[in-house]
């Protein structure tokens, strides 16, 4: 079957956070002594990216970038314009469309006032909100540096400088939450009126303060009960769930992470950064991870030694990687998509699909690769399915 490339983004890794939070498993450093050489890392950034064009040669160089996403870390610690700077680099190096979505995630707590008409000038359209919770000492339990009201009095200022596409992040199951108390996040969510909420359940991940020393948190069946509580509200209030943890008013769905659901290509710059790369000619499947430490990465800009690891993602591997984002979406993906962007035959899960659609996890419709709600709640087990 012949491998079609898909859609191409751009990923930008920030590494630096006022902060770490004792939740967070993200490549981020705390602020500690001297400030960051921001400049400097505009820079390697740059410089990476240039690299990362030469060694990919075709596969990347020349197709335009629907999306352009920066994520850390907290990227509003890099003034406007710094992000200008950037943005002009990549324009000057491969081509954008007319729509391109370019996000910039921001913590309430590191806003300067003034700054968001700066990042709105640079060509960032979409801003995505740490926000996590609306209870000022549930805040006080992950670690976050913001207040309820310095998050609101955020989000209105973003509205103000002009912002009209806006996703606020929350967790709900947080140490020794309620229903309720979820409920009312979301209610104070949905009175700011962002585009897009992306609510998703805290958990305990390896290597962090809170996996070291777990806070009491809901059990399994209170965190579903609040899951479906807070699905209900959401779609009472018109965000429409398209992904397991993703919601979105009408023809607001983020279009950088539909692109990884969908499977498509992106170019991961940065300390720490992922990529994957499609070639169609060779019918490869690449992926690509830079060194993580900020220090590391900067005393190589631009050479090898940025790289962490590199390598073709394997035959075997490639259902279960395929799977393991498509599944995530609540409309599932066309089943001819899995040819297109594998380049394997769809009859290679052929005997997965079958004991999927008898276990009740997938509809049976064979033009659409879909969870049912059964699978939906399950989704580990479904994806599971597709290890060779």
């Amino acid at each position: 079957m012949a491998l079609i490339a898909p859609p191409l983004s751009l990923y930008v890794h920030m590494p630096w956070c006022v902060k770490k939070c004792p939740y967070c498993d993200f490549n981020s450093h705390g602020l500690r002594g001297e400030p960051p050489p921001y400049a400097s890392y505009v820079d390697a950034l740059l410089a990476d990216l240039d690299a990362d064009l030469r060694d990919f040669g075709a596969a990347a160089s020349g197709r335009p970038v629907h999306s352009i996403f920066f994520g850390g870390g907290t990227p509003s610690l890099f003034a406007p314009e710094l992000i200008d700077r950037f943005l002009d680099g990549v324009r000057s190096r491969l081509p954008m469309t007319d729509h391109t979505e370019i996000t910039l995630e921001t913590n309430p707590g590191t806003v300067e006032h003034g700054r968001f008409d700066g990042y709105l000038s640079a060509g960032v359209n979409r801003l995505s909100f740490g926000i996590q919770s609306f209870d000022d000492e549930k805040l006080r339990r992950l670690g976050r540096i913001h207040s309820a009201k310095e998050a609101e009095a955020a989000v209105k200022s973003a509205q103000d400088a002009g912002y009209a596409n806006i996703n606020l992040d929350l967790m709900y199951a947080l140490p020794e939450q309620t229903q309720q108390g979820a409920e009312a996040d979301v209610e104070r969510a949905v009175a700011l009126q962002p585009t897009h909420i992306s609510h998703y359940q805290l958990t305990l991940e390896p290597n962090t303060a809170f996996a070291a020393n777990p806070p009491p948190l809901p059990d399994d069946d209170h965190a579903w009960a609040m899951q479906e509580a807070c699905e209900q509200q959401l779609a009472a209030a018109g965000y429409g769930q398209y992904e397991i943890s993703a919601y979105a008013q009408a023809d607001r769905r983020c279009a950088h992470n539909l692109n990884y659901w969908r499977f498509g290509d992106y170019l991961g710059i940065g300390a720490g950064a992922h990529g994957k790369l499609s070639d169609s000619d060779s019918g490869e499947i690449r992926r690509r991870w830079k060194t993580r430490h900020p220090k590391a990465y900067l005393a190589a800009p631009g050479g090898s030694e940025r790289i962490g690891g590199d390598g073709s993602v394997a035959t075997a591997e490639l259902p279960f990687e395929y799977m393991l984002n498509a599944l995530r979406l609540i409309d599932g993906v066309p089943a001819a998509d899995f040819a297109a962007r594998t380049g394997l035959p769809i009859d290679r899960i052929a005997p997965a699909l079958t004991a999927a659609r008898q276990r009740g996890w997938l509809t049976d419709d064979p033009a659409q690769l879909r969870t049912t709600p059964l699978g939906q709640r399950f989704l580990n087990d479904v994806i599971s399915s597709f290890l060779e």
